[in-house]
């Protein structure tokens, strides 16, 4: 049998390959089971061209390797079939070398025929042997592909009255097996047995009713793909009706289409990554509109938009804590749990920069992976001056569907008024033109800032994206929107290379910063409407 560890990094392209004799089950059980299996979302594999010939594509045979498991059902003909019997030795290999999984299933047959190879067995075989006799080596390879089968547990369908149970505890054991393998992967995954409580709470899986549940918190976790609302519509009532292309009259509908075909069914529905109110609209818009004990799970960046939908409840996805920083940190950055001693203190500074983001941790841990330990302090010193593009990009997605007064105000926030007083930088704000207060509001509720204690708090990072975004505008120092580094401020003033693009200054007076340059210096910027003078003496 293959190692768990090949099963674990195989690429499976299919849950379930269908290996079955056309003549014997296809219009009845296999075409039963083929629907159920994707009914219940297993994705399989089901060759429904009338096989002829005996020769064996290699197409199908690469299909089996790509799939995670294969159910034969094993009819009356089953054995008199070549290209049956090709298949069950393709996927006895697979089991043996790559980590494959054999459900058969006995469909009106007697396993001991099987094992012992007895009974219409003995007779197909026999037909075999004249037509091989020349290629008798692949008629040992069949005989031995049974006999492995004849070891594996089965189902019997003579011991169920009804095809109907048969198929259901075959569609149960695939997804019970199914769900085994992923929850292996939450290995993986990092601070996710609180969030999975308190997500069981709020969804309150027992009651009847109909509930919304929020999923709201900063940027940092993968971006999803957007599509059209028609598409989503489509794609929507397709996974639901269970078919390809719903029928046009349904879809002409728009709106109501959904709500027809939904409000006499119990759904699961996941809306992620949500960030305009018409797909809420359009795909969810209100209880009514799904059947009893629906669950629907919206996650955004915007709580705003949880307010709207006036969703049951919301729960706020937060950074890691140190420990949970520190696991997710060095599972890319070593490859397991915990760090390597020599590495520790590099891997503290590496977590005070990543401040808890899960998107952070991931790729900075793995831009680190089997680097030496002057490669890290290479990259950790680099990343003071020049930000992950990676990180950066997704950021500034975020920032990029803010409106002009909410960019300007994050902007003006991240250079100048973090931790300051927020009632008095609204004052200086309103009085620069911005609407403070809406505007305040609106970047709390899509995770831009924070206020603790009526301080302005902003995640390091996206403090670092304001600075990136406004020193990507212009290579000119002279000619950014705001200034804040002492070497930069230096050099246009000294050089009186400022112009009207400039529109805020951070002018540090410390003595160990001392500037000399004349106030001619900022005769050119006619729009410079921040002026923050510091002198820490």
């Amino acid at each position: 049998m293959a190692s768990s560890s090949s099963s674990s990094t195989h690429q499976w392209k299919y849950d379930v390959f269908i290996s079955f004799r056309g003549e014997d089950t296809r219009k009845s059980f296999t075409d039963h089971l083929y629907t159920a299996l994707c009914q219940n979302g297993i994705n399989t594999f089901m060759d429904d061209r009338l096989r002829r010939g005996e020769q064996i594509s290699p197409l199908l045979l690469n299909t089996i390797k790509e799939s995670r498991f294969s159910i034969i059902i094993f009819s009356d003909n089953y054995a008199f079939s070549g290209w049956c019997l090709d298949e069950l030795a393709k996927i006895i290999e697979c089991v043996k070398v790559m980590g494959h999984k054999a459900l058969p299933v006995f469909y009106n047959v007697d396993p001991s025929h099987v094992r012992h190879q007895s009974g219409s067995l003995a007779e197909a075989f026999a037909k075999h042997e004249r037509v091989y006799r020349d290629k008798m080596e692949k008629v040992v390879k069949w005989r031995e592909a049974l006999t492995e089968l004849a070891t594996i547990s089965v189902w019997d369908s003579r011991n169920r009255s009804m095809n109907l149970k048969l198929i259901e505890e075959i569609v149960r054991d695939i997804l019970n097996k199914l769900v085994g393998i992923s929850s292996s992967y939450m290995n993986g995954l990092v601070g996710m047995e609180s969030c999975i409580e308190a997500m069981d709470s709020l969804l309150s899986l027992r009651s009847f009713d109909v509930r919304m549940i929020g999923i709201w918190g900063m940027v940092g976790i993968e971006q999803s793909q957007k599509f059209g609302l028609p598409y989503l519509r489509m794609e929507l009532l397709s996974q639901i009706l269970k078919e390809m292309n719903p029928s046009s009259r349904l879809l002409n509908k728009g709106i109501n289409s959904i709500k027809d075909v939904l409000c006499s069914r119990k759904v699961l529905i996941i809306l992620d990554d949500v960030d305009q109110g018409q797909q809420m609209e359009e795909l969810a818009r209100d209880h009514h509109w799904f059947g009893l004990g629906s669950r629907i799970i919206i996650t955004t960046r915007d709580r705003h938009l949880l307010t709207c939908q006036e969703v049951d409840a919301t729960y706020e996805a937060k950074k890691l804590d140190h420990d949970e920083a520190l696991k997710l940190f060095c599972l890319h950055a070593f490859r397991r749990k915990h760090g390597i001693e020599d590495f520790w203190k590099l891997c503290g500074h590496a977590l005070n920069y990543t401040k808890g983001l899960p998107l952070s941790l991931k790729v900075l841990g793995s831009s680190l992976y089997a680097k030496s330990k002057n490669e890290w302090k290479s990259e950790l010193e680099k990343l003071k001056q020049f930000p992950d593009k990676e990180v950066q990009n997704v950021l500034k997605t975020s920032f990029e569907g803010l409106d002009d007064n909410e960019q300007n105000i994050f902007l003006d926030i991240a250079f100048f008024y973090k931790g300051h007083d927020k009632d008095f930088v609204g004052q200086i704000l309103d009085s620069c033109g911005f609407f403070f207060n809406i505007g305040i509001r609106n970047l709390k509720d899509k995770s831009f800032i924070t206020i603790s204690e009526n301080k302005l708090c902003m995640h390091d990072l996206l403090q670092e994206m304001g600075w990136e975004i406004v020193r990507q505008k212009s290579e000119v120092l002279g000619k950014r929107s705001r200034l804040r580094a002492h070497e930069d401020i230096n050099h246009v003033l000294t050089t009186n290379t400022g112009t009207e693009a400039v529109e805020g200054i951070f002018l540090d007076l410390s003595p160990s910063k001392e500037l000399n340059f004349s106030i001619d210096a900022f005769a050119k910027m006619k729009r410079l409407r921040l002026l923050k003078i510091c002198d820490f003496n």
